[in-house]
């Protein structure tokens, strides 16, 4: 009986993403037009006089792109209890994010309609399409680990805010709650990180799990954990069903050996999502997969701008019938949440048109290119795994920072690097990684061409644990926090060496 309704229900996913695949142009041309009728009454819409944009090209003369800096005196309106500025649904929920080891919180709208039409429609998506990848799967029998943040009342107001992910486990119908762990109790304790960690543990530890949902990072401290308590090395020691762990936030490369070494790798498929405070913009959609299928259907409108428009406000951007492969985008997004031509940071590439798939190739105040080397994320997590490869060395997180030329000396880049498993030599890791950066970058390549601006990157193992350290002295551990992979000056690099 179950199965049946399990094969009926994915039946309708997969002919909805069909479709919304075949129709992108026109889905993302009716998302604008819905979305400037439908808002043109709020204080934003009065502003811009969204009564009189008809098409894309007035939407772009008339709405200037946005960082958060520009909408947060909108959001702290709303925040504050004035209804009717960004979107005309009244807001209960704000989603706290910052994305990297920087203080300040960004406080980001969360409607119904994001909840609904996006986030769990996507839940869905994300375990339909699986299931159509894999019909012999059984993940309907088992349990659902998925790791949760913190609410907190509004300090500004009425109504929360907090993690993403706690969010949407406090508004989760009660069927959907009945395959997940740990109950919403101990999922949304407000306590320590660590001490969460522990509650979880507790429940987790005598369940039959067959997926996880989460940030790599955070759910392999879990996984460790467990192994430990369990005293064995594979985790399907303990969850002999395990088959799917779902992951996004973070490039999942630096991570994969390490969930391998821990785990049965044959039993186990992992699967990625672009899911963000802001909104769920694309999934994975094959098995070993490396990009993901954009979602044009989530209410979501994209814009792509090309990185050398960065800082205008009113930037030349492409849609999607405009978009090249194999070129780094900054995306710009106009939600259901009240973001308008909002600038959330990342830079995506497309691999494939028409359907639209897309990786993340980084973010945009993430790069060094304090000697016009223009190194970006991609570049360097990828000249990293090529790196480990070759060396047998695994890596648990790094982070890089330009060391600036000085009388006499030139200047170059310092990698502070946390191994799972350290390289024989680090003298041959440094100079592979070297090489692989200039492979992949011709910038780079140039400027170390003959040492004429570059000289070798400097590599520091720094001890185990030092990154865990570092993020909970910034009380940034758990949720969607993470290391911040580039750096263009040297705030952070300075600060990690205190720890080391």
């Amino acid at each position: 009986m179950l199965a049946n309704i399990v094969a009926k229900w994915l039946k309708n996913r997969i002919s909805a993403i069909e479709f919304a695949k075949n129709h992108a142009l026109d889905l993302q041309d009716e998302t604008l037009k819905n979305r400037l009728q439908s808002q043109k009454d709020t204080f934003f819409g009065r502003k811009y006089d969204f009564a009189n944009i008809r098409n894309f090209a007035q939407f772009q003369s008339a709405v200037p792109v946005h960082s958060y800096e520009d909408i947060a005196p909108y959001i702290f309106r709303m925040m504050q209890g004035e209804q009717n500025v960004l979107v005309a649904e009244k807001v209960q929920f704000y989603a706290k994010s910052s994305g990297t080891t920087q203080a300040k919180s960004k406080y980001i709208p969360v409607t119904e309609t994001c909840l609904g039409k996006m986030h769990y429609a996507s839940g869905k998506d994300v375990y339909g399409i699986y299931h159509h990848n894999n019909p012999q799967s059984q993940l309907y029998k088992g349990k659902h680990l998925s790791l949760g943040g913190n609410l907190s009342p509004n300090p500004f107001g009425e109504g929360y805010v907090g993690d993403l992910s706690a969010i949407m486990l406090e508004n989760l119908p009660f069927w959907a709650d009945l395959k997940r762990v740990p109950d919403k109790k101990t999922a949304l304790l407000a306590v320590a990180w660590e001490q969460k960690i522990d509650e979880i543990l507790r429940q987790v530890v005598h369940e039959d799990v067959y997926s996880t949902v989460g940030v790599p990072s955070w759910l392999l401290i879990l996984l460790h954990k467990l192994l430990a308590e369990k005293k064995v090395s594979s985790i399907h020691d303990i969850w002999k069903n395990y088959e799917l762990c779902l992951h996004g936030g973070m490039n999942f490369a630096p991570y994969k050996k390490q969930f391998e070494q821990i785990s049965e790798p044959k039993r186990l498929k992992f699967y990625e999502s672009y899911n963000a405070s802001e909104g769920f913009f694309a999934l994975q959609s094959e098995n070993d997969a490396d990009d993901m299928l954009l979602m044009t259907h989530y209410g979501t409108f994209y814009e792509f701008m090309p990185l050398s428009e960065l800082g205008q406000k009113f930037p030349r951007t492409l849609l999607l019938d405009q978009v090249q492969t194999g070129v780094d985008y900054a995306l710009i997004i106009t939600t259901t949440g009240g973001l308008w031509r909002y600038l959330i940071g990342d830079t995506v590439r497309f691999t494939h048109l028409n359907p639209y798939k897309i990786q993340v190739s980084g973010r945009t105040q993430q790069f060094i290119n304090a000697f016009g080397e223009e190194l970006m994320v991609d570049n360097a997590e990828k000249a990293l795994q090529k790196t480990s490869e070759k060396t047998q060395a695994i890596v648990r997180e790094f982070t890089a920072a330009p060391i600036y030329i000085e009388a006499g000396k030139n200047g170059g880049h310092e990698w502070f690097i946390e191994f799972v498993q350290e390289p024989p030599c680090m003298d041959t890791f440094t100079e592979i990684l070297d090489q692989e950066l200039q492979n992949l970058n011709s910038d780079y390549q140039a400027k170390r061409s003959y040492n004429r601006a570059l000289s070798m990157p400097k590599v520091i193992a720094v001890p185990v644990n030092t990154f865990y350290k570092w993020l909970k002295s910034k009380g940034k551990l758990g949720g969607q926090h993470k290391v911040p992979r580039l750096c263009n000056d040297r705030r952070y690099a300075d600060e990690l060496k205190q720890w080391i």
